[in-house]
């Protein structure tokens, strides 16, 4: 019997600042995208403006529902994006320390 692993896929925000940029992306391996994320490994809209901060997560085991929150996500105005983001981190703390930790 042969056994399929089970995939994770992540809808997350980085951000420079509390009122500052934010940008939405997915990914199935959260740790080293925000890796490359923090440590500019690609030019891009994060390398811009400096959005090193991991803000906001979430996880699911379905690609096509990750991939259509991140557009639903990005199309919504900034104030429906802050207030994501503050239901579970009203501080906007760097969320990096916990993903890396476990």
């Amino acid at each position: 019997m042969s056994t399929r692993a089970e995939k994770h896929y992540y809808v997350y925000m980085m951000a420079n600042d509390r009122n500052g940029v934010i940008y939405t992306g997915v990914t199935n391996d959260l740790i080293r995208r925000v890796n490359q994320h923090k440590t500019d490994c690609f030019e891009g809209f994060t390398k811009r403006y400096q959005a090193h901060n991991l803000v906001y997560f979430e996880e699911t085991g379905d690609l096509d529902s990750a991939l259509n929150h991140e557009k639903r996500i990005k199309t919504w105005p900034r104030k429906r994006k802050i207030d994501l983001i503050e239901t579970r981190n009203h501080e906007w703390k760097d969320l990096w320390p916990e993903i890396i930790e476990g």
